[in-house]
């Protein structure tokens, strides 16, 4: 009876274990993505009239955006089309 009870919550125990890692898992994806944005309007903000960072410190972080470049580029070769801005919004490719 005692190592039933034993096995089951260390089973339960697992399962808290693993949901809670989950989440965690997915929020610092949230946050990455999000650290992403607004690093390319920072140093995309001219464009939208955000003031720039030095262009010095702009061309050294241009290489690290080249997926963000990409996707920057798509969205304003698709500005016309409606339907092409609302399944950007909601990030599908």
């Amino acid at each position: 009876m005692l190592t039933k009870l034993w096995t089951y919550l260390k089973d339960f125990i697992s399962g808290m274990d693993y949901v809670h890692r989950e989440k965690a898992a997915g929020i610092t994806q949230w946050e990455e993505k999000e650290l992403e944005n607004i690093f390319i309007l920072l140093l995309t903000g001219s464009f939208s009239g955000i003031p720039a960072p030095p262009a010095f410190v702009a061309a050294e972080l241009l290489p690290l955006l080249s997926r963000e470049i990409k996707i920057f580029n798509q969205r304003a070769e698709n500005s016309f089309d409606t339907l092409a801005e609302m399944t950007g919004l909601l990030d599908i490719d």
